[in-house]
Parts: structure tokens; C-alpha cells; sequence
């Protein structure tokens, strides 16, 4: 069986205070359901951690509507850094988060009417796309598109995360990774030049290169119908040398530290990944139980890392069993389904029973 890309599974955000930045996420970006939560000690990123196990404190929590989640990721007992300098659209890594929204306006409204003035207003981008962006109080960016993927409406005006802006290098030794193995194999626009829809952002005057990419095959797997469709877009700054946004700090400092695909196959993925020269860099094999998993707290499965390029650290999850209804008992085992079939749409839906109210 070949790997399968199920959709992206979670953004990780480093943070100071997983619930002062969860209670802003859950009233502006509607991420209000509780998949897990715990407190653990990082001792297999070793790479990216200075070398040492890291005490943590970690949430991951989404919008019901549709789309991936965000891993809300703390340090214990270290002061997390912020970068050294002031990142600018085009610097190496993630710059920005993709919300999806079914109108662009209501969703520039449930911002401005609550006091929050975004970076730049309503507009297209270069693919004919409504979007715009705005900034959280911790100076983390995300845009915000209209997207017709959705896998249910309960009247909030954002969906989940549908994606990421990455500043890269070198788009075309980026591809490898975001089109060969991604998926991302549909391009909605590739210009060259400055762009309006950019003023207003940090660096955003500047002259780039931007592509943005699609996958034209619908995801499949458990939670395909959740994650939806989502996008990657590549920038790359030709008027200036960009500064990589994590350099000189840790996996898990402020800011996001890793884009997560939900997958199938870690074998047949990895051996993708070394056919492409992208070889895994964490693997948590090693610490596997008798049964294939890595416990991780409430749930269990299979990760591992690489990097692109420019060392943006893409996570790649195969999930064995989640919890569903931990009050209850009541677990997934995803080893004993079709890996390609989406999980029905009610067993989906119960994890509405783990709404959080208040923070």
C-alpha cells in the first residue's frame, strides 16, 4: 500500500500560556473542542530541544466546522524565546496560519466588531481568492480565505486551519516536498512582482515570487472529511536575504514550530522521503510499545519529522488510537479500519460532546 496524506492534521504553536492564547483562539477562530490535553516530556526531539528532554504542557483543540487543529505546546520550567529580530512575510519557515471562512466579510466583521483590527482588509490574492490577514496579541499571523470545503455549519464565521504560508529559499527545490509528497500538485497562481494584497504586513512591500498550491485528488483516510481541502502557499523574497525564523531557538518557542500531516503507511512514507533526500529526523519507532505505538498520553500512534529545504519542520502522524469519549471509555482503533474510508459523520460529530465552554 502506498502512504496516504489523510490532510493536515494540526499546526503546533509555541506558547507562554496554552489557556490566555486558547481562550483568544476559541473566541475568535472557533477552535473549541478538546481532542487532548496533557503534560509530558518531549525526550524524542532531542534534535530540536537543545539536546534535552523538555517538560510541556500541550492542548489540541478545532473547529468543528472543518479543517485541522492547532497544538496549543507550552514549556515547563523554561521561559519560551521570541525570535531576535521582527519576522517579515518571506522569512524561512511558517509565516502564516490559513483559516478558512465561508464569507469574507462577516468574518472581517466578528474581528473588527470585537475590537481587533486586522493587518490588511478583504481582497483578492493572486488566484482570485477572497482573503485577508490579522495578527493574535501574541504576534502570531494568520490568513483568512474563503474556502466552499466544509464539513458542517453551526454558525461560526471561521472555519479550522486549511493550510500555510512558508517562506522558502528556493521555490522550485521546494516543490519536492510540498508536490511530490504532499500532494500539493494543483497551482492556483505563480507570479513574480510586488502585491497589494501583501501591504500591510510586515516586509510585504518587497518583491516575490508566490505560488499557490492545491491538491487535486480529494484526501482520503479517517478524518478526511473533517480536514477538508486545504492549501500551501510558497513564498519566496527576491529583493532580500530572509532570516529563518527559528534560528538560534527551540522547537517549541513561540511562534509555530511544525506543519502535521495525518497519515497512512509510515513505511511507504518513508521510504518516499528517502527517495526525495528528505530522510526522517525524528522517529518515535524507538520508543515503540509491543503493540507498534508511542504512547502519547490519552492517545497512541507512530510520528516522525523531517525538514523541507530550508529546515521547516513538517510532523507526520499515523494515529493507532485516539480518544473519543475519555469520560466513557470509549477509544478509536484506527488499525482495524480501511485506511482509505473517512470515519461516518456522526462518530465525527461526537467529539462535539468535548466542547470546552469556558477558560
Amino acid at each position: 500500500m502506498e502512504k496516504i496524506i489523510c490532510g493536515i492534521q494540526q499546526i503546533g504553536i509555541g506558547v507562554t500560556n496554552v489557556y490566555e492564547v486558547w481562550k483568544w483562539y476559541k473566541e475568535f477562530l472557533g477552535t473549541d473542542i478538546r481532542i487532548f490535553e496533557d503534560s509530558t516530556v518531549a525526550e524524542l526531539m532531542l534534535p530540536y530541544t537543545g539536546g534535552q528532554p523538555r517538560e510541556r504542557h500541550a492542548v489540541l483543540t478545532v473547529n468543528l466546522q472543518g479543517g485541522g487543529g492547532l497544538e496549543i505546546w507550552q514549556y515547563k520550567g523554561r521561559t519560551p524565546l521570541a525570535p531576535s529580530f521582527n519576522v517579515q512575510i518571506g522569512d524561512y519557515g511558517i509565516y502564516a496560519i490559513k483559516f478558512k471562512c465561508r464569507d469574507i466579510n462577516v468574518a472581517y466583521n466578528s474581528f473588527t466588531s470585537k475590537g481587533v483590527e486586522p493587518l490588511t482588509r478583504p481582497q483578492k490574492n493572486p488566484a482570485g481568492i477572497n482573503h485577508f490577514f490579522v495578527k493574535d496579541p501574541f504576534n502570531n499571523t494568520f490568513e483568512i480565505y474563503e474556502s466552499t470545503s466544509w464539513f458542517k455549519n453551526n454558525g461560526k464565521p471561521t472555519g479550522g486551519v486549511s493550510g500555510a504560508i512558508v517562506g522558502v529559499s528556493n521555490i522550485d527545490n521546494s516543490l519536492k516536498i510540498y508536490t511530490k509528497l504532499l500532494g500539493y500538485d494543483k497551482v492556483l497562481s505563480d507570479l513574480t512582482g510586488n502585491f497589494n494584497d501583501l501591504n500591510g504586513l510586515p516586509g510585504g512591500t518587497g518583491t516575490f515570487r508566490r505560488i499557490l498550491l492545491a491538491h487535486s485528488k480529494p484526501r482520503k483516510g479517517a478524518f478526511s472529511a473533517l480536514f477538508g481541502d486545504t492549501q500551501i502557499e510558497l513564498v519566496q523574497a527576491l529583493d532580500r536575504t530572509p532570516n529563518k525564523i527559528f534560528k538560534d531557538r527551540l522547537w517549541g518557542d513561540l511562534g509555530f514550530i511544525h506543519l502535521c500531516f495525518d497519515i497512512k503507511n509510515m513505511d511507504g512514507l518513508e521510504k518516499e522521503c528517502n527517495d526525495l533526500g528528505f530522510p526522517f529526523t525524528v522517529n518515535s519507532n524507538i520508543k515503540h510499545n509491543d503493540k507498534g505505538s508511542f504512547d502519547m498520553g490519552e492517545a497512541a500512534g507512530h510520528f516522525t519529522y523531517i525538514e523541507d529545504p530550508d529546515g521547516t519542520l513538517i510532523e507526520f502522524v499515523e494515529a493507532h488510537r485516539l480518544p473519543l469519549l475519555k469520560s466513557l471509555g470509549i477509544c478509536l482503533n484506527l488499525n482495524k479500519r480501511d485506511p482509505e474510508r473517512s470515519l461516518p459523520h456522526w462518530i465525527i460529530n461526537l467529539m462535539g460532546l468535548k466542547k470546552v465552554k469556558g477558560l
